[in-house]
């Protein structure tokens, strides 16, 4: 299990660059919500588990270095978390009835003209997340509402 977290950890990277961030999705999908608390922690929880380390170094001494080491790691682990659990949704096979729903939006866009890869037999969060990407970059927003 342990080698597949890199794994993960890049999936996660490439899965937040491909998930479209639109509002509409905001209600149906996890995924904006983790994808914008990982951005901001990827910002900000280095710098806070410096802060931590240096205050709790400062406050109580150097004896107490391996708990301010650990939460150091912690603060600075949050954003891999993100990362890590984005990584492992986007390899989760759809639900029966999201298979379906992204079937319908497929044959939509190809109705519409769409350029589109081939359909996946079993189409991943990933594959998803691709597809919605299209739609409402190549789709007007009256055809995407429709959708949604």
């Amino acid at each position: 299990m342990l080698h597949l977290i890199p794994k993960y950890i890049k999936d996660g990277r490439e899965y937040m660059r491909i998930w479209p961030m639109e509002k509409q999705l905001y209600s149906l999908f996890p995924e904006c919500r983790i994808i914008t608390a990982t951005k901001f922690g990827m910002q900000v929880m280095p710098p806070i588990a410096v802060l931590m380390v240096a205050l709790q170094l400062h406050y109580l001494g150097i004896e107490h270095l391996p708990q301010a080491l650990t939460i150091g790691v912690f603060f600075f682990s949050l954003p891999l978390q993100g990362l890590y659990w984005l990584g492992n949704r986007s390899n989760q096979p759809l639900p029966p009835a999201m298979l379906n729903w992204y079937k319908d939006i497929y044959l939509k866009m190809q109705q519409q003209g769409c350029a589109l890869e081939s359909i996946s037999p079993k189409p991943r969060f990933k594959e998803l997340g691709k597809l919605l990407r299209t739609a409402f970059k190549e789709l007007d927003r009256a055809f995407t509402k429709n959708l949604f």
